[in-house]
């Protein structure tokens, strides 16, 4: 667990937090959040959930090394695809795809010095894990100054599932994506504003319910 200590006022106003220097459509959306921030991002399937995910976890790779743990779709096919069509390639020394790491080998992962700053857990209901387990990799992440963005399935509106709708509530940052656009909420520092994830798709979409 973090140690706990008392601030005051004065203490608090003059702290420097570590904020990422997001920019243009980015800062836009998230505005500049703290390199340890928390995130979960979630929608129902075929609306661009890990397309939007994908673009995420690249523009991180500015202000850092990224692992995505890719547990429904392991190194497949469509991942493959998902990662041409981004340009990950340009990405090789800032990015690791993990396949299917379980919750265990996350930890001893996360616990070494020069591990990623950034996680992407993909999916929430494919970790399988406790709600304990949860807030044991989240002081893992907060003690070495590291981000954590959930990915979860949707049942309507919401994340699937009683963990994920913990997670919800715990998270910095709300990251609703729906045809083909994300839309953030929660402790946002800025921001505020969608984001198009695909262009084509995204017009296709909301012209079709308009």
């Amino acid at each position: 667990m973090s140690k706990s200590r008392a601030y005051s006022v004065s203490n608090v106003v003059t702290k420097k937090f570590d904020e990422l220097p997001f920019e243009g459509e980015w800062e836009r959306t998230l505005g500049k959040p703290d390199k340890a921030f928390s995130a979960i991002l979630y929608g129902n399937s075929s609306n661009g959930k890990t397309e939007a995910a994908i673009r995420f976890a690249k523009y991180l790779t500015n202000f850092g090394k990224v692992d995505y743990d890719s547990l429904e779709q392991g190194v497949s096919a469509t991942m493959k695809a998902t990662l041409i069509r981004n340009h990950m390639e340009n990405t090789t020394h800032s990015f690791r795809l993990l396949d299917r790491m379980p919750f265990e080998e996350l930890i001893k992962r996360y616990s070494k010095p020069k591990s990623a700053d950034f996680a992407f857990i993909d999916s929430t209901q494919y970790l399988r894990i406790t709600k304990q387990q949860y807030y044991q990799f989240k002081e893992l992440m907060l003690s070495k100054r590291k981000g954590v963005i959930w990915i979860s399935q949707a049942k309507g509106k919401l994340p699937k599932g009683a963990l994920a709708d913990d997670i919800l509530y715990d998270v910095d940052l709300k990251l609703w994506v729906e045809g083909f656009k994300l839309f953030p909420d929660g402790r946002l520092n800025g921001g505020g504003e969608p984001y198009t994830v695909w262009a084509e798709k995204a017009a296709k979409y909301w012209n079709e319910i308009i």
